[in-house]
């Protein structure tokens, strides 16, 4: 039986012009506060994607890179990465605006006055578009979400909007379209999807009838086959080997492992994730699951005052969880359907949320055991569509509130004019501002350039056609967007730990020769010198001139064995390495230096830590600035290379030179930050610099004291960014 609309509510035009105001409130906000260019984590890599219209990691990502392709196509009058900044920020702001009319609509059998409501659905806006998690996402690409909150958006709009209407085959038009985005969003992320179960209640509390009539499913299954058909861009690009080719999907195989992510492993719902699979496996209990709850809480109560300290945190966290609960009630006093429409979508980009990504511990959770590891990172940014979706209800709460502070004050003075009562009462809209006062130091990113800086400096500390062996996703993805988008040393081949484990990833490195190396841009460091280009790509030689995805995955190294590698011999010890195997990326890394060393320089970035020394390497390792090169004979002491303390050897005069004469990011590190390095998993790089001036001070404190104070003054003033306390005096300094 269909649920006819509530009389007098549906006919109002909605308020387009006013949604057009708050999403350009919204959006004015993200560009005051915008990132000026990369930053770390995914930023870099989805930047990079969408300059070279490549493959980031899986899914892939299909949608964004072709939508943020075009947006950086236009003259926007900015650099490349705020241009792709600016799609995140823009993307955002449009879902305010739809919030906003979802809000509007929601209130009109509470909030009788127009003006009245448009003013309390856009303070519910302005919460959720200044919660931390949605204010921080939507000043910078780091993400895909936040066109991902869009389609959620637009998606419950459409819903909502067909229910409004009388029963007619133009009204399942709105169906259609429905169905048609959610193909759509789902070529982006499967984020925009969690939409479809309050969509499916809205319409069966509506007219059930509406998902069975025939024109509606072939209709529907059409314009499901049109969507979903933008996956056929990756293995179509596939085939082009952009610089960026993850996955490397060119086959049916490889491009159903992309879209199932087999490359992370996701473990099972039912398996706890700090264990291996097995019958082992203690599951997914009900303990682990209140601990993973927990960490959501823990991220909503960042929501609305992440500046503040931890007790005013978790008195807004419950003032607004309780103005949302009680917008909640008032909302299913009102308007059952859309009631519980909306709480099918909290409750599934929540709880249901939380126990399908099985996430463990937080990364900065209070528990611990033996062995087992935490995220390697805060997770908050897959709830964002859950803080962005709240702020309705908040709007509901706050004109709850309103409405009792009217009534005890006609209780008390009858006679009051009308304007004496809204007085008091519209002071409640005040709230609305919260979070953007109690974020506005830790979500903007506005002045911050360190990845970029970071990955310039290393990137320039390597001699030109280098072999630069990195980490993982943030000493990495900087280096690819330096190279591709700002043109920064092309010259130098990285290879990845994390991603030398894959056959594609090596072949891509097998078959790819390193560009010529520009001297124009070059430092004063490289000029002036004769740099012959590789004729071939660094690992043409590799594995007895086998394909380099031969190598086995994982090879036994049950007791200590010495391995030659060209003119150096190394000692691999199972107790050095924390395993008794071998990695395909160990393989790698030996068959290079093997094939490699004496015929293209070969470097280590100091974010690998001591793998080199867990592979057997230090007698040939030197440090320079911000990376170690490796050499073919064993080091020995000279008039430039010092043995250092806790450093090993380093070459002095060249790490000088790095550090005052090519870095940039010492002082950007080192610049004063009210809540010092917000994201703390990615301080690491901040690190490096610390350790890099730390160094300089320890090798110039006798000969030359002004310059070492100077490395001193700045590795603390970086240190003071930074969880680590900065030694005793010392305080950071203003640049």
């Amino acid at each position: 039986m269909t649920d006819p609309p509530t009389p007098g509510v549906a006919a109002e035009r909605p308020p387009y012009l006013v949604a057009g105001v708050v999403a350009l409130g919204a959006l004015v906000l993200y560009v005051l506060t915008l990132a000026p260019t990369t930053q770390f984590w995914d930023a870099s890599e989805y930047i990079t994607a969408a300059h070279a219209l490549g493959i980031p990691h899986p899914p892939a990502n299909p949608l964004f890179v072709i939508l943020a392709h075009a947006w950086g196509l236009l003259p926007l009058g900015v650099d490349y990465a705020r241009r792709i900044n600016l799609f995140a920020a823009v993307t955002s702001a449009a879902a305010s605006g739809v919030w906003f009319l979802i809000g509007e609509r929601w209130l009109r059998p509470i909030v009788a006055p127009t003006w009245r409501r448009r003013l309390v659905a856009a303070a519910g806006a302005v919460v959720g578009a200044t919660a931390f998690t949605v204010w921080n996402q939507s000043v910078v690409n780091e993400k895909v979400y936040t066109l991902s909150v869009l389609t959620i958006a637009l998606v419950l709009w459409l819903a909502m909007r067909w229910a409004d209407q009388p029963e007619s085959a133009r009204r399942d038009h709105h169906l259609v379209l429905i169905a048609y985005l959610l193909a759509l969003t789902a070529t982006n992320h499967l984020m925009g999807v969690l939409v479809a179960p309050a969509v499916l209640v809205y319409v069966v509390l509506t007219d059930p009838r509406a998902l069975l009539r025939p024109r509606f499913l072939v209709a529907a299954a059409l314009v499901v086959a049109v969507g979903t058909s933008v996956n056929l861009f990756i293995p179509i690009r596939a085939h082009f080997d952009p610089y960026l080719n993850q996955g490397e999907a060119t086959t049916w195989p490889a491009l159903k492992a992309v879209l199932a992510r087999e490359q992370f492993g996701k473990p099972s719902v039912f398996d706890n994730p700090m264990y291996p699979p097995g019958p082992d496996n203690p599951g997914h209990t009900l303990v682990l699951y209140g601990q993973q709850l927990l960490n959501y809480v823990q991220y909503f109560a960042w929501q609305f005052g992440r500046d503040w300290l931890p007790g005013t945190r978790a008195s807004l966290a419950v003032l607004f969880a309780a103005l949302g609960l009680l917008g909640a009630r008032r909302h299913w006093r009102a308007e059952r359907r859309a009631a519980f429409a909306m709480a099918t979508l909290m409750l599934t980009l929540t709880v249901a949320l939380v126990f399908y990504l099985n996430f463990r511990w937080g990364y900065s959770q209070p528990f611990g055991g033996p062995g087992l590891e935490h995220e390697v990172r805060e997770r908050d940014y897959f709830f964002i569509a859950s803080f962005a979706a709240w702020g309705v209800w908040v709007g509901m709460g706050i004109a709850s509130v309103m409405e009792w502070i009217e009534e005890a004050i006609a209780a008390r003075a009858p006679t009051a004019a009308p304007a004496r009562r809204l007085a008091p009462a519209a002071l409640v809209l005040l709230l609305a501002l919260v979070p953007l006062a109690g974020n506005r130091l830790t979500a903007p990113r506005s002045g911050e350039t360190l990845a970029r800086d970071y990955a310039h400096d290393v990137l320039q500390s390597v001699d030109p056609y280098a072999l630069l062996v990195t980490a993982g996703d943030n000493d990495t993805f900087p280096l690819w967007y330096a190279q591709e988008v700002d043109g920064v040393r092309k010259d130098v081949s990285v290879l990845v730990l994390s991603l030398a484990n894959t056959g594609w990833y090596l072949r891509q490195l097998q078959r790819r020769a390193p560009p010529t190396f520009d001297t124009g841009t070059a430092p004063d460091l490289y000029r002036g010198h004769a740099w012959p280009r590789p004729a071939a790509p660094w690992m043409s030689r590799f594995y007895l001139g086998s394909p380099a995805d031969t190598l086995p995955e994982y090879v036994p190294l049950a007791q200590p064995a010495t391995g030659y590698l060209g003119p150096i011999a190394v000692k691999l010890d199972p107790g050095a390495l924390g395993r008794p195997y071998l990695m395909r990326s160990d393989l790698a890394v030996l068959q290079i230096i093997k094939d490699e060393l004496g015929k293209r320089p070969i470097y280590f970035s100091t974010s690998t830590g001591n793998y080199a020394d867990q592979l057997g390497l230090s007698p040939y390792l030197v440090g320079e600035g911000l990376v170690r090169r490796l050499v073919p004979r064993p080091v020995a002491a000279s008039e430039s290379v010092r043995l250092l303390d806790g450093r090993g050897f380093v070459n002095v005069p060249r790490s000088v030179a790095l550090v005052f004469g090519v870095y940039r990011g010492g002082a950007t590190a080192a610049r004063p930050r009210p809540r010092g390095w917000v994201d703390v998993p990615s301080q690491n790089s901040l690190l490096g610099y610390v350790f890099a001036y730390d160094t300089i001070a320890a090798a110039l404190r006798d000969e030359d004291p002004p310059r070492a104070e100077r490395a001193i003054a700045l590795r603390d003033a970086i240190l003071a960014n930074t969880t680590y306390a900065p030694p005793p005096g010392r305080r950071a300094i203003d640049h």
